[in-house]
């Protein structure tokens, strides 16, 4: 069962990560994957995400068999050591979530908002899976590079990006429930960094209230990307600080669940501003207890 707020961990299972933490690109495999997961629940994630396939711009696309072989081992490992932590599988294709839930994962984090494969909403609906619905007007092939930042999607028209944001991701999710999955297992994501500019993203976290107001809770997916260093000048070994002042506005804002890379120091940073909200609002969170 997912509790609010959560810290959801990072485990890229593949070869080309944009933050360099890619089991594959050090030369790993599934044991490696498998311990990087149970250090991060040790040090305070309450989700696990694990993928196959690198959605950094102008990454090569992998096939489903490729993607399964990856991600199912790891998943199933690590239901059968932490069957009370939630798996996530982040994936556009429904086979590979199909596998991926049998193994044991219990939602589907797809940056298409399950409009990339025709049957992802009704895999989610057979299994009664979570799904997280990203918002992406992101184009695979409109990619910009800076030395410094990296690559990043080039940015889509939007009227106001606030409002464009918050009508598109009521539009997914209606088509959601609409497709039988219930209310309560959507799960939103504004989608930071895919087809915005640092300036939209700025103005999405700034207005998280927003899509807050939309009732369903709120991913946050903002660790070491490309809109902070291209900010602040930092390559991607550098933004570590500057994502846990996004972390932290994150949660005070109200997002519901933070994923990150560094997870027992986005852990602390998570703890600390729920009790500083805490204190403002007169909530009572359940404030993880870090090591």
């Amino acid at each position: 069962m997912m509790r609010w707020p959560s810290v959801m961990g990072i485990v890229n299972v593949t070869p080309d990560s944009f933050s360099g933490d890619g089991v594959l690109q050090n030369g790993g495999g599934e044991a490696e994957a498998v311990a990087q997961a149970k250090q991060m629940v040790v040090d305070g994630a309450g989700i696990l995400d694990i993928g196959g396939e690198s959605t950094r711009p102008g990454a090569t696309p992998v096939s489903a068999e490729e993607e399964i072989r990856r991600v199912v081992p790891v998943i199933g490992a690590l239901a059968e050591a932490f069957p009370d932590v939630p798996l996530a599988v982040d994936t556009t294709k429904a086979v590979v979530a199909e596998q991926a839930l049998q193994a044991g994962a219990s939602i589907i984090n797809d940056i298409s908002g399950l409009k990339a494969d025709p049957r992802m909403g009704e895999v989610a609906v057979r299994h009664g899976a979570t799904v997280v619905l990203m918002h992406n007007r992101a184009r695979p092939g409109a990619v910009h590079w800076d030395v410094r930042a990296g690559g990043a999607y080039e940015a889509a028209v939007y009227g106001d990006v606030v409002a464009d944001v918050v009508r598109d991701l009521k539009t997914l999710a209606s088509d959601a429930v609409a497709s039988g999955v219930a209310r309560e297992k959507i799960i939103l994501d504004p989608g930071i960094g895919f087809g915005k500019t640092p300036e939209q993203d700025r103005a999405l976290i700034a207005n998280l209230n927003k899509v807050k107001s939309l009732g369903y809770p709120v991913l946050m997916a903002l660790s070491r990307k490309s809109f902070i260093g291209r900010l602040l000048g930092l390559s991607v070994d550098e933004r570590r600080e500057a994502t846990a002042a996004g972390v932290a506005v994150s949660l005070w804002l109200g997002a519901d669940i933070v994923r990150v890379h560094d997870v027992k120091a986005m852990a602390r940073v998570a703890a600390m501003t729920l009790a500083l909200r805490e204190s403002r609002t007169g909530e009572n969170p359940q404030i993880p207890m870090i090591s």
